[in-house]
């Protein structure tokens, strides 16, 4: 059974939440509630790779018999994290570093095996992660290819002497997170003239129209190859560890369950994801209906 609750008609809720206002799950579930008796609730992010996630994830489960409700497009992990640990959400397809820099600002950045130990240890007993695939997608500070060679810029290091001369522009939570703002500047001595808050879907064009001098994009975004742009490199690893790693409430997802989320995390490649993304983000394909192709090919679906 596939049920859908696409939460994309909430953002002031959502941004409340954030803040320690309403919780827009509050009236649906109840506490711990999730989906019904049996049912596994799959959230996602308010990113097109991030739902696309959820779809192929949802969707091997489905493939197994298992009973899935969708909720996507929910927010930050500022707003979803906590809906997880109440068990409203069961499963979330998340990156391993950046779960890791939530629950800990101080937690090393390390390889993949190393921070999953980390994000083990710093998750309450409700919750855990599950095999990590090889995908993987970093947060980046990204400039166009004129103002690289406009300003010798090639690593973040090379920001420390200009990037007062320039804007960055990202999601707002950015601004406040270790692996963003307040680590280029502890890291790398970066302080941007301005951080402009823009929604993931605008930053493009406003890194294209020269609104933004920076941005902050993930990795496997395929505009950044479509548009020539360069991704500066992260000597310091600041970044880190990002492998898609599902993050489950443990009582509410069955060994049938687990055994269809770890299939899809052996078989996915920051490859095949990037080209996934391409079709969803450039071609303007539906992310349920490209999950399910992706899923047939390697014979999950």
């Amino acid at each position: 059974m596939h049920k859908r609750i696409a939460l994309v008609g909430l953002p002031l809720a959502l941004m409340l939440s954030a803040c320690g206002g309403s919780d827009p799950y509050e009236e649906e579930s109840g506490e711990g509630g999730g989906g019904g008796a049996g049912t596994v609730v799959i959230g996602s992010a308010d990113f097109p790779e991030s739902t696309l996630l959820a779809e192929i994830y949802g969707r091997a489960m489905e493939a197994q018999g298992v009973d899935v409700e969708y909720q996507l497009n929910i927010g930050s992990r500022e707003v979803y994290y906590s809906q997880i640990e109440s068990g409203n959400l069961s499963v979330f397809p998340e990156y391993n570093g950046a779960t890791l820099a939530y629950l800990d600002e101080d937690a090393p950045t390390g390889s993949s095996e190393e921070t999953n130990a980390l994000v083990e240890e710093a998750l309450p007993d409700s919750l855990e992660i599950l095999e990590s695939s090889s995908a993987e997608n970093k947060d980046s500070v990204t400039v166009t290819r004129e103002t690289a060679q406009e300003y010798g810029l090639a690593s973040l290091e090379d920001l420390a002497e200009v990037a007062d001369e320039l804007v960055l522009g990202g999601p707002p939570e950015f601004e406040t997170r270790h692996q963003g703002v307040v680590g280029l500047e502890e890291v790398y001595g970066v302080e941007f003239q301005e951080f402009r808050s823009l929604e993931v879907a605008l930053l493009t064009q406003a890194l294209l129209d020269g609104d933004i001098q920076a941005a902050n994009l993930f990795t496997t975004d395929p505009q950044i190859a479509v548009e020539d742009f360069v991704v500066l490199e992260d000597p310091e690893n600041l970044f880190g560890a990002q492998n898609i790693t599902p993050l489950i409430h443990s009582e509410q997802v069955d060994e049938t369950a687990r055994e269809a989320l770890d299939s899809v995390s052996a078989a996915l490649t920051t490859e095949a994801l990037t080209a996934l993304n391409e079709r969803v983000v450039v071609d303007n394909e539906n992310a349920a209906d490209v999950a399910q192709e992706w899923l047939e090919e390697e014979g999950l679906g």
